[in-house]
């Protein structure tokens, strides 16, 4: 007799900020057998993810493929790869994953610079172009979509604004790719990292990556190989790549037609991720970015039909995730206890100053439908009035349903 039960997950519809329920396809996909990573099945799913991603992140860029790890993982391989002790860094700070990028950025030893916004709010291109005019950095460092604060960074015309400055963009993509516009090439962006479990509809676990020519050879000049193990180990030139698992110039020799040994790769996390972007290109992008648009409308209607404020410049709000202010005299914890305990259903909080002052519901990745919001909000609703708050009878339902209504 075993130890322990089977593990047996409960029913769950994950509304929050992420991660949510994985897409049925993307399940499925994850449930095949293993083979060896230099398989030659093996190896041409690699390259055809490869094709694949470059479709999502809009780019032509060759070296564009999964980091084995989350999302973090693939922030942390553009960082510690771009980075030499002394850098200039330059955050723009406007929640709590800029604060992210900070702190990865002092760990790399490089300068760091940040400009900040109040939390929900964003930049203004001008003045991460006037700060890059300022700081001179190597690196600018942004995130798109910031779940804490629910804020979408406007990207576009930036690359034309910093022309002539001799500056590596990256960009933080976690939470936006696939369900807000992200175009890589035509905004000038160098290095873009995503994860799965947001709008793509997966599980947390593999990072893509996309990573321009320029920046590429940016980390290949640093490129420092193991000793007896890589043959252009004499041409290794430039500060040793603080990382060994995250050193993207290894991992480039690892996906690209050298195939050199880096590390066993994580198959049925690759299986994933190439559902994830199967699903996301058979729907379509553009047809992905407005599903989530509408989805996420229809959700703030509803959450302000019950009388609820949300946080946040609305102008500049990530279509896949609402931040909703809790109403006085409400537990918030209680009724996002309440909600999964009785209803199975799961909404965030937040974080730093946000945290206890607004839970976050989110419509993204196979969560972005009809069916998930309306039952959301009509939960949302009961388990308010069970906490004594005054919402409006029918309020989340009806405005969500004026939205889908056209």
């Amino acid at each position: 007799m075993t130890s322990s039960p089977p593990l047996v997950p409960p029913p769950r519809l994950l509304m929050g900020p992420g991660p949510i329920t994985a897409h049925p396809r993307v399940l499925q996909a994850m449930s095949q057998q293993l083979v060896g990573q230099f398989d030659p099945a093996m190896t041409g799913w690699m390259n055809d993810t490869m094709d694949l991603y470059r479709r999502v992140f809009r780019t032509a860029n060759e070296q564009t493929f999964l980091v084995d790890g989350t999302s973090r993982a693939g922030i942390e391989a553009a960082l510690v790869s771009l980075l030499e002790p002394g850098d200039r860094l330059l955050v723009p700070v406007f929640g709590r994953f800029g604060h992210l990028l900070r702190e990865i950025g002092e760990r790399c030893g490089a300068e760091v610079h940040t400009i900040e916004r109040p939390w929900g709010e964003v930049f203004d291109v001008e003045e991460i172009t006037s700060a890059v005019a300022r700081v001179r950095p190597k690196v600018l460092a942004l995130v798109q979509g910031d779940t804490s604060t629910t804020m979408n960074q406007p990207l576009a015309g930036l690359a034309e604004a910093l022309a002539g400055d001799d500056v590596i963009v990256y960009c933080d993509a976690t939470a936006s790719l696939g369900g807000n516009e992200l175009a890589t090439d035509a905004w000038g962006l160098d290095v873009v990292t995503a994860g799965l479990q947001k709008c793509l509809g997966g599980p947390s676990g593999s990072a893509p990556i996309t990573v321009s020519p320029r920046a590429v050879e940016l980390v290949q000049g640093r490129r420092h190989v193991e000793a007896g193990i890589r043959e252009d180990r004499d041409t290794a030139r430039g500060t040793r790549i603080a990382s060994n698992y995250l050193d993207l110039a290894m991992l480039i020799d690892y996906w690209g037609p050298r195939r050199l040994n880096h590390h066993t790769e994580a198959t049925t996390m690759l299986y994933g991720a190439r559902e994830c972007a199967r699903v996301l290109l058979d729907e379509g992008l553009d047809e992905s970015v407005e599903r989530h648009r509408l989805h996420g409308a229809a959700m703030l209607a509803g959450v302000q039909g019950l009388g609820l404020s949300v946080f946040g410049d609305q102008a500049h709000k990530m279509h896949n995730v609402v931040a909703v202010e809790i109403p006085d005299g409400v537990d918030g914890d209680a009724v996002r206890a309440g909600m999964l305990t009785d209803y199975g259903i799961e909404i965030g909080t937040s974080f730093g100053p946000l945290h206890g002052r607004v839970w976050r519901i989110g419509t993204m990745g196979w969560n972005a439908r009809r069916d998930a919001v309306l039952t959301t909000l009509a939960t949302l609703e009961q388990v308010l009035r069970e906490a004594g708050a005054a919402v409006t009878a029918g309020g989340g339902t009806g405005a969500a349903r004026e939205v889908y209504a056209g």
